[in-house]
């Protein structure tokens, strides 16, 4: 029989196998090396620092509107006749470009013949206006004597009044006379004191005496009719005046109306013969050609229509950037940027620019106040004067693809790691944005930021 184990030896067995076991050295050495790792690895998350930034892609243009892609387009109606250029083309302001030709080969000398009646039609219209100026002068100066003789004829008529007035007060006095001179001789007749014939005498003359004072009344009720008359002659002869020139004055300003409509046919005119004269077209500005739109198969081409695309020269180049909306809050005018352009070899570490190959620095110029309909916003950069310059004109033409990276501030890597793990914002300053008080009046610090 086995002799039989306790509780107690079993532990002791267990305790001196376990004192017995070894682990291997390597493998000693490996744990060391994983937990330094760690230690060094948490040290360089806090001690290592790393540039912040907001990538963006974008393309190169010409800051100048004037120096992006220009259409010219023509300015008549017509079929085109020659081109002078081709795509590639490099052209100088001034320089032929296409001539143009009209379907109707006369155009121009009907246009002058136009041009020559509407000229013809000023000048008689003017010599129109002259000649009514000249009668409303005249009419004018009719008015005036017509009027002056008109009061002279009532002043007469006035001076006639008057004498007929006097002459019915002289007639009157003459009949009471003769009216007294009857009643005297009629008393000395009763009293026998004069003769017969004496009496009759007296009643001729009283009789008389009212035919005189009946005539005298006659002439003044005729006098002052004859004045009326004259000055209601008066008053019809200054309206007959005044309407005739009004008459005259209403021609005149048909004949204005007249004169203004023919210079602005003549002035319309004018412009057409100008845009009939520009049959050859001409470059806008220094630049090349880039697509020749127009063709020269006899179609015919509207005013308006394009015929070449021309990329002038540019002098001002920069790149436009389109940023996440996320990111725009903290990118400002001034911010630093570095670019790399398609085409020119480049190794960029975008958290470490300083150790970057090939990429260019840039200026923040302009931040659009709004986006581009997707939730994209435009960043214009120019050339930063203090660091290198970009690459030449044949390397950066206008359309060139560029990656840009908006330089922020300098933070720790961990914090870096940490931030994009949650989807934090960049932190871009040692203040908060919006001035950096709170509503005391406080600076408010950043975290994370040095």
């Amino acid at each position: 029989m086995k002799p039989v184990t306790t509780s107690n030896q079993w532990r002791t067995e267990g305790r001196v196998a376990l004192q017995a076991l070894h682990a291997p050295r390597a493998s000693r050495v490996l744990a060391r090396l994983l937990l330094l790792l760690l230690g060094l690895t948490a040290v360089l998350l806090v001690v290592t620092p790393w540039q912040q930034n907001i990538p963006g892609t974008g393309r190169v243009i010409a800051y100048s509107p004037e120096e992006r892609p220009q259409n010219v387009q023509t300015p008549i109606d017509g079929r085109i006749a020659q081109w002078y250029v081709v795509e590639g083309s490099p052209v100088k302001k001034g320089d032929p470009i296409v001539d143009l030709t009209d379907n109707d080969p006369s155009i121009m000398q009907r246009l002058a013949e136009e041009r020559e009646s509407l000229v013809r039609s000023i000048t008689e219209t003017e010599r129109r206006m002259r000649a009514i100026e000249q009668r409303v002068a005249g009419l004018k100066d009719t008015q005036v004597t017509g009027v002056e003789a008109a009061d002279l004829r009532v002043r007469m008529a006035r001076e006639r009044v008057s004498a007929a007035d006097q002459a019915l007060s002289a007639a009157k006095a003459a009949k009471y006379t003769a009216d007294l001179n009857l009643e005297r001789q009629r008393a000395l007749e009763k009293k026998g004191l004069t003769s017969t014939r004496f009496v009759e005498l007296a009643e001729l003359e009283a009789a008389t005496r009212v035919a005189d004072v009946d005539r005298a009344v006659a002439a003044l009720n005729a006098a002052r009719a004859e004045q009326s008359s004259l000055d209601q002659e008066r008053l019809r002869t200054g309206a007959d005046a005044g309407t005739r020139i009004d008459e005259a004055w209403a021609a005149h300003a048909s004949a204005a109306s007249d004169l203004a409509k023919a210079r602005a046919d003549l002035t319309r005119l004018d412009v057409r013969v100008a845009r009939q004269a520009t049959q050859k077209v001409h470059a806008p500005v220094d630049g090349t050609v880039w697509r020749v739109v127009a063709r020269q198969n006899g179609e015919y081409l509207k005013a308006g229509a394009t015929l070449v695309v021309i990329v002038p020269t540019t002098s001002r180049t920069v790149v436009e950037l389109y940023l996440n909306g996320n990111d725009v809050p903290m990118v400002r005018q001034g911010r630093t940027v570095r670019l790399q352009f398609e085409g020119w070899p480049a190794l960029q570490f975008s958290g470490w620019p300083s150790v970057a190959v090939g990429t260019f620095g840039g200026r923040v110029l302009l931040v659009d106040a709004t986006d581009d309909g997707k939730g994209k916003f435009r960043v214009l950069v120019e050339p930063d004067p203090n660091d290198e310059p970009w690459p030449a004109a044949q390397y950066l033409r206008q359309g060139v693809r560029a990656n840009g990276w908006v330089l922020l501030d300098v933070v720790s890597l961990g914090y870096e790691l940490w931030r994009q793990f949650n989807g934090f914002p960049p932190v871009v300053a040692m203040e908060d944005p919006d001035g950096g008080k709170d509503a005391d009046g406080n600076v408010v610090k950043v975290k994370g930021a040095k």
